[in-house]
């Protein structure tokens, strides 16, 4: 599929209610032509059911959805020509490969030989060639997946929507299927909605990611976007590893803010000043690897003072726990290559970042 015959999605104000409950709420969102765009957020958040109404086996109770500027609204699923994958792949288990995979070409009443073309074709992008006379218990959970993936790709669907398709995987096959999963896409060009609770997924996979929370959009972006400048507490936490540290913002700057935080220290912060008010608190939100820790009598005269409360080593990294002033706790992730200094259990350091690693967000 060339990028030119790839799709574009666009929802406005999409709503859901199931009884009193809304399940999808206001959701506008564009996903461009032959774009990789995840829908990620916790169990419950709306994510299957969106995916589910661009599909046609849910109607939004308010809003619509259009496919290349037109409303798809009213149109079955079997006519979407859309491609789902679902969790648990689906596959008829009296069926071989072969006829698992040309099953929506039947359906369609294809040529013979064109069916085993387009068998043959899809099973050679997912590297099953020669799997065809396999039955599903014959398969490993990936190779399951790739033939789930290449009975939806056999019909050249003009957009692929994948719900959690590695969810079923152990660590190590669900990193190498990512890989395959990106490749495949990339290759295609074909327009994918993809829908995950795993950010580390979201964030390797995506041109851009829309974090869910409740049935509502809180942040729209790039995944770099997303990680690096979070805008909400619940965007910064459900989005990789953050420290929040308690703050009070004591003074405006014309490019930051200088706040307050526990055990003393006063910290420049990038932010803009039109958005904060003298006195407002505030959550400094700091990557573990963003952070730096020294001996404290070493250390320069920036960041703050804490001790050392635990280390665990991973490898390519530790990982640190401090504790600044009475009971917070910060976590650091430093590389393990190099000569760098070990700390133990009790040592006195100084937690040192650049401002610009730096978000400043709202309390609540």
């Amino acid at each position: 599929m060339s990028p030119e015959l790839s799709s574009e999605v666009r929802l406005e104000g999409v709503g859901k209610r199931y009884g009193e409950i809304w399940a999808v709420r206001d959701v506008t969102l564009t996903v461009l032509p032959g774009e990789f765009f995840t829908l990620l957020g916790p169990s419950g958040c709306g994510k299957t059911t969106l995916l589910r109404m661009i599909a046609g086996f849910a109607r939004p109770g308010a809003g619509r959805i259009l496919v290349d500027g037109e409303p798809i609204d009213a149109v079955p699923p079997w006519k979407r020509d859309v491609g789902l994958v679902f969790q648990h792949y689906a596959l008829w288990p009296h069926l071989t490969v072969y006829e698992n995979v040309a099953f929506g070409l039947r359906e369609r009443r294809l040529p013979r030989a064109e069916i085993a073309e387009k068998v043959s074709a899809a099973l050679s992008q997912v590297g099953l060639e020669g799997f065809e006379a396999r039955r599903p218990s014959q398969l490993s959970g990936g190779q399951q997946q790739r033939v789930a993936l290449a009975r939806t790709l056999a019909v050249q669907p003009r957009l692929l929507l994948l719900d959690e398709p590695l969810s079923n995987l152990d660590a190590q096959l669900r990193a190498q299927m990512r890989v395959e999963l990106a490749r495949l896409q990339r290759d295609l060009a074909i327009t994918t909605i993809y829908v995950t609770h795993d950010q580390s997924e979201a964030l390797a996979l995506s041109n851009r990611v829309a974090v869910l929370q409740s049935g509502s959009v809180v942040q729209e972006g790039t995944p770099e976007d997303i990680y690096r400048r979070p805008r909400s507490r619940f965007a910064a936490e459900f989005v990789g590893a953050a420290n929040l540290l308690p703050v009070q913002v004591v003074e405006l700057r014309e490019t930051g803010v200088l706040v307050d935080a526990v055990g003393g220290a006063r910290l420049p912060v990038p932010a803009d000043p039109a958005r904060w008010r003298t006195g407002a608190r505030a959550l400094l939100c700091l990557r573990p690897e963003a952070l730096r820790i020294e001996e404290a009598a070493l250390g320069r005269e920036t960041g703050f003072f804490a001790t050392v409360v635990s280390r665990v080593f991973e490898g390519d990294r530790h990982i640190y726990e401090v504790k600044v002033g009475e009971g917070t706790l910060l976590r650091v992730e430093l590389p393990a290559l190099g000569e760098g200094r070990i700390f133990r259990l009790g040592d006195r350091v100084r937690v040192e970042f650049s401002a610009e690693s730096a978000v400043l967000l709202p309390e609540s």
